[in-house]
């Protein structure tokens, strides 16, 4: 399994149109094997004293914290589907309703994995 996961500030007023846009992501990735998706809005988000989700996305007052990832069966496939959508109309034409040069995002190679 590989985790790509993203911390992302979205304007307050914009919580509708980010959520459009996360579930129009959602069955093209899914198409490319990404097996699931969260995109979480924030709840309980406290500032911290030398960092915190907000310091590092540069989030203001009106914004809120988004943290979100997307599980793939390897990284080859959401390297694939990444390079895919810098080519997808859909996603090039696309209003973004957040500053995407402050999200932060990785991958990552899970080291403990527990569902119940």
């Amino acid at each position: 399994m590989y985790v790509q996961g993203y911390v992302i500030p979205v304007p307050a007023d914009k919580k509708d149109a980010y959520r459009e846009t996360a579930e129009m992501f959602w069955p093209k990735a899914q198409a490319a094997g990404a097996i699931e998706q969260v995109e979480a809005w924030e709840a309980d988000v406290p500032d911290g004293k030398l960092t915190d989700f907000r310091k590092a996305v540069a989030g203001t007052g009106d914004e809120k914290i988004v943290f979100s990832w997307v599980t793939w069966p390897d990284r080859a496939s959401a390297d694939k589907f990444n390079e895919q959508m810098m080519n997808d109309p859909d996603f090039a034409d696309m209003d973004m309703p957040f500053d995407g040069k402050r999200m932060i995002w990785g991958g990552f190679d899970p080291i403990v994995e527990r569902r119940r």
